[in-house]
């Protein structure tokens, strides 16, 4: 999950950058941003996959469900707004547009999957508590949510006016929030846990006490 997760962000990382588009072109370019959904929905699904036994428990374990669901129904509608631009920038040798613009589903599900996951995770009023591990990734998660919002409301404003202030919004923040989502992922390949699914500690758990037990036997 995390592998997919590190990878669609990092593709929608450099996506945006202009020394990118012009060293791969805008048909590579939005090649990119498809690839890169399609490993968002990769870890989307797993992510729903390992939330869904607890779907019915109260707490941490009813909103990684809720979370990880709407966070999936996203990357879906990401992955339709990218095939369009995809399909535009190589079926039209014209097509110079550096901006890429977030599907205003998408951004949205994304936006209420942050804010489900951010208000089950341990807090002091809105501020995360500082005694967990990856206590910072819930909010780290929202706010790269909070990214792609501004980055589709500003690539949404694009066509309507034509100005640079526009079109550097909606990339900068694409790829801020990219950044953000990169940085939880790469997180969890790190540790090897993740504040996104309860079930994962749990595993973890089981695996420490059946090492624990063979060192015991041998």
């Amino acid at each position: 999950m995390a592998l997919l997760f590190a990878v669609g962000s990092a593709c929608f990382f450099v996506g945006p950058f202009p020394g990118y588009a012009s060293l791969v072109g805008p048909g590579a370019v939005a090649v990119t941003f498809f690839a890169g959904s399609i490993f968002f929905t990769g870890g989307g699904a797993l992510q729903t996959w390992l939330a869904f036994p607890n779907r019915g428990e109260d707490g941490a374990g009813r909103a990684a469900w809720r979370a990880a669901a709407v966070q999936s129904a996203g990357t879906l509608f990401f992955n339709v707004t990218t095939f369009r631009a995809m399909d535009t920038a190589l079926s039209d040798p014209h097509y110079d547009k550096l901006v890429w613009r977030p599907d205003a589903f998408g951004s949205i599900c994304f936006l209420v999957s942050g804010v489900i996951a951010y208000r089950a995770s341990p807090r002091h009023g809105l501020r995360p508590r500082r005694d967990a591990h990856g206590w910072w990734e819930p909010a780290v998660n929202l706010l790269g949510c909070i990214f792609f919002g501004i980055a589709a409301v500003a690539g949404y404003l694009v066509p309507s006016t034509g100005t640079m202030i526009d079109l550097a919004a909606a990339n900068w923040n694409t790829a801020a929030g990219a950044a953000c989502f990169l940085a939880c992922a790469l997180a969890t390949l790190r540790t090897g846990r993740t504040s996104k699914s309860p079930r994962l500690p749990r595993l973890h758990a089981l695996e420490h006490a059946v090492e624990h037990e063979v060192e015991s036997i041998v």
